[in-house]
């Protein structure tokens, strides 16, 4: 893969093509967790595309490519908001990422996923990164161009805030 990414810096597109098509579905999973839809995910990729694109030469080190673009995404898909002004409401599409039928396991997914998005910015991308897409502490300090123990505080004020949140919601004794 690191070859691959040296190609691609080197001007060789098909070998940026085929890194950016390895790691395009995490780039709209990540996208579709910020925007809640899917035109404006797919819109984010097209985004992370372009801009990757443009500026692969100023990745410093290539093992490091899919953290790159998923630092791209989080960027592109909070302009994205911030460019729609929307306020993101949680709609029925929830239900296609949810793989129990059951009634009560759906009502509680979704007021899980409303009690995240209660979480500012820089909570929400730390709660996204630790617990659905599996970094370390280290990796989402270097993802959100923070102190590693900025990190970690931040989560830990966001667990304290989705706790209080749930408790309120009669989800979490």
């Amino acid at each position: 893969m690191i070859i691959l990414v040296k190609k691609a810096q080197k001007g060789d597109d098909k070998a940026f093509l085929k890194l950016f098509q390895k790691y395009e579905q995490d780039i709209y999973r990540m996208a579709y967790v910020y925007v809640k839809n899917k035109d404006d995910a797919l819109d984010v990729v097209q985004e992370v595309a372009y801009r990757s694109f443009k500026k692969i030469d100023t990745l410093k080190k290539p093992e490091y490519f899919k953290t790159w673009l998923i630092k791209i995404a989080i960027s592109c898909a909070v302009d994205c908001l911030r460019k729609n002004k929307k306020v993101v409401q949680l709609k029925p599409e929830y239900e296609e990422f949810i793989s129990s039928s059951d009634v009560e396991d759906i009502s509680l997914s979704l007021s899980l996923n409303q009690i995240v998005n209660e979480l500012n910015e820089d909570e929400k991308s730390i709660v996204i990164l630790k617990y659905y897409e599996g970094y370390s502490f280290k990796e989402i300090a270097e993802l959100l161009n923070m102190p590693l123990g900025t990190s970690k505080s931040i989560l830990y004020r966001a667990l304290e805030k989705l706790r209080k949140q749930a408790k309120g919601a009669g989800i979490y004794e």
